[in-house]
């Protein structure tokens, strides 16, 4: 579990110092990155399809990225996602594109999709970044 939390914060800290307003999709148990981006004031806001998902001091809404509330993700410049399933990537892309938002992904041992995207090496891990903002 230990190893888990540094890969959290790995991907936390990398967010925190290049975003300003990141929405993660998928939270579930797993609040490590987004506290940490919340500290930095970079949070807007966590998702996750089940309901009643609560961590102290994170807003969570309950949303499902395969039919998602657009309203939600409006002014985001970042949708990130730490292991989700393979499956999600293909709505998480349409959802960023959609919103002009970057999208980076960490994946759970080799389930890339695709061609995987953009290499984003954040210090210990690797995020897939499978969507970039205009600018």
């Amino acid at each position: 579990m230990c190893h888990y939390k540094r890969i959290e914060r790995s991907i936390g800290e990398y967010i925190a110092g290049r975003y300003r307003r990141a929405v993660e999709v998928g939270i579930g148990n797993n609040p490590e990155a987004a506290r940490l981006i919340r500290a930095a004031g970079a949070l807007m806001l966590c998702t996750d399809v089940r309901p009643g998902i609560r961590h102290d001091g994170l807003t969570v809404v309950t949303d499902d990225v395969f039919e998602p509330d657009i309203r939600l993700y409006e002014g985001a410049d970042l949708i990130y996602a730490v292991r989700p399933g393979v499956e999600m990537v293909p709505p998480l892309i349409a959802l960023a594109d959609r919103i002009d938002s970057d999208l980076l992904v960490y994946h759970l041992g080799c389930e890339i999709y695709g061609g995987g995207g953009e290499i984003v090496d954040c210090g210990p891990v690797l995020l897939h970044c499978y969507h970039r903002r205009g600018m």
